[in-house]
């Protein structure tokens, strides 16, 4: 495919991620509870990367034109994003000075990272927009090979930025638990109130 277009599609890809969102409300206040922010930004690079082969195998188009489908999705991913912010905002991450975990916190975060990106229906309904726009259906590549360069693109691009969002924040929070858990609770807060305007959107407008 042209390099054109794959120039094209990072430029609207880095605008979309430098959003603030609920992939940066996870990425401060759950990065804040490991010890690296590698567990979280793997999860959401990996929760796209479900996404992105679920529309370069044109699930995604279909899911988008069915009302019920999309409705079950938007209230699966509504509903775990309220939940992951509310425990999120009960219980606000604090580094210790030496930033210890408990054991399997890293694999949790990860997880939920898949979660958080993997579920947002707006991020598949993005994709379902976005990607088939920069594709070529005359070109040498098939366009699931094209969408899957995309996304790589795209994962590629939220796995640099997400690394140097959560870096950040631990190096400006460490050492600092009142304003870390505040921040937290910020964190919690947003994620949640996301999660409640997709449910509100979807059930009463």
């Amino acid at each position: 495919m042209a390099i054109g277009s794959v120039l094209a599609f990072w430029s609207v890809a880095l605008l979309l991620i430098a959003v603030p969102g609920a992939d940066w409300a996870f990425t401060i206040g759950a990065g804040l509870r490991g010890r690296s922010v590698l567990p979280v930004v793997g999860g959401l690079v990996t929760g796209y990367a479900v996404v992105t082969l679920v529309v370069a195998a044109g699930v995604g188009a279909l899911v988008a034109g069915s009302p019920i489908l999309l409705t079950a999705l938007t209230l699966v991913g509504g509903a775990y994003l309220v939940w992951h912010g509310v425990t999120t905002l009960m219980r606000p991450a604090a580094p210790g000075p030496q930033g210890v975990r408990p054991e399997g916190t890293e694999w949790r975060i990860f997880l939920r990272g898949i979660g958080v990106s993997g579920l947002n229906p707006k991020g598949l309904l993005i994709f379902v927009a976005l990607l088939p726009q920069f594709t070529d259906p005359g070109g040498r590549w098939p366009v699931a090979g094209q969408i899957g360069a995309l996304g790589a693109t795209f994962m590629a691009t939220c796995a640099l930025f997400y690394l140097t969002l959560g870096t950040l924040a631990r190096g400006a929070l460490q050492g600092r638990p009142a304003a870390a858990r505040s921040i937290g609770r910020l964190s919690g807060t947003a994620m949640a109130g996301l999660g409640a305007w997709l449910l509100i959107d979807r059930l009463f407008f």
